[in-house]
């Protein structure tokens, strides 16, 4: 398990049955513990009760996955898929950790949204003390490095802000997008955007006027995109010529694609040389970094920077 993010949204986890709840919060609060065992027995006592109640297979499914038995987990994260299609409980990231699916298409936008829309009000405080989160701060100095003023920056999957923070004395204008509803009102407050749209990145970006923009952040986005190819074909779509993408995003030591423990993507780096390459990029920067910390160990991951050519 990961301290990163909440299991599920609230709003669905309720069945309408008191007694499978009581079942369901006895084992979430078993699981969280690390005793599958006994957390299992709960949540298929709560299916007992309601057999389609999708967030008790979710949970049935990480509490097979602690006793290491991946093939009940998977079987009872099928089910959850089934019932719930939309997937905004993430049955299709678990998935695809265990190599079921593709792990290039796992992270939908209405499990991204759900995820913060949840987390929106706790954001900044979880990310820049519990965690060590330093994204915007690196990226900034990279890009400054190299440019100290930008005419339009477009902040992509912008979260709360922190990366428009870190660079709004040094641009005029400053547009963002966010899946996520509520962390899109969370920017607003800081008020350091001239634009913001509650859109999927690939969306507002293809809105966008072509050759608009001479900077396009990501800060900690790209690790809920798998597949990077339609991202990038954006970005290059809204920058002009020799306009500069700065990104973070997790590493792996795999030849492809993965999904962690902590239901992120991960990207190697000859994937994203590729994918710069593919979409008429060329590499500034790849550098190893961590940009963040999970149960208070760095995680792996690539400060990159890519030029349109």
């Amino acid at each position: 398990m990961t301290d990163s993010f909440p299991l599920s949204p609230s709003a669905l986890l309720q069945s309408g049955n008191l007694l499978a709840d009581r079942r369901y919060v006895y084992g979430e609060a078993l699981l969280k513990e690390g005793e599958g065992e006994g957390a299992a027995d709960l949540f298929r006592q709560a299916i007992e009760l309601v057999p389609d109640w999708a967030p008790a297979w979710l949970a049935l499914g990480d509490a097979e996955l602690v006793c290491h038995r991946h093939d009940a987990a998977i079987a009872a994260w099928q089910r959850c898929l089934v019932l719930h299609p939309a997937d905004v409980l993430g049955a299709q990231p678990r998935l695809a950790r265990l190599g079921v699916g593709d792990a290039g298409q796992a992270l939908g936008h209405g499990y991204i949204a759900a995820l913060f829309d949840e987390y929106a009000d706790r954001f900044d405080t979880h990310l820049t003390q519990s965690l060590q989160y330093r994204a915007p701060q690196m990226l900034a100095g990279m890009v400054l490095a190299r440019q100290t003023r930008f005419k339009r920056v477009f902040d992509a999957g912008c979260g709360t802000g922190l990366m428009a923070a870190s660079l709004r004395e040094h641009a005029d204008y400053i547009a963002g997008c966010d899946l996520s509803a509520a962390m899109v009102a969370q920017a607003r407050i800081k008020d350091v955007y001239d634009q913001l749209a509650c859109q999927d990145v690939v969306t507002a970006l293809h809105a966008e006027t072509a050759a608009t923009y001479d900077l396009v952040t990501a800060a900690d986005v790209f690790v809920y995109i798998g597949d990077l190819l339609p991202v990038f074909a954006a970005c290059h779509h809204a920058l002009v010529a020799g306009g500069l993408l700065a990104f973070t995003t997790q590493s792996t030591p795999a030849d492809h694609v993965v999904i962690g423990e902590d239901l992120r993507a991960a990207h190697p780096d000859h994937y994203l040389q590729a994918c710069a390459r593919d979409t008429g990029f060329g590499v500034l920067a790849l550098e190893a970094v961590s940009v963040r910390q999970d149960r208070g160990q760095p995680v792996p991951g690539w400060l990159c920077l890519l030029q349109k050519l």
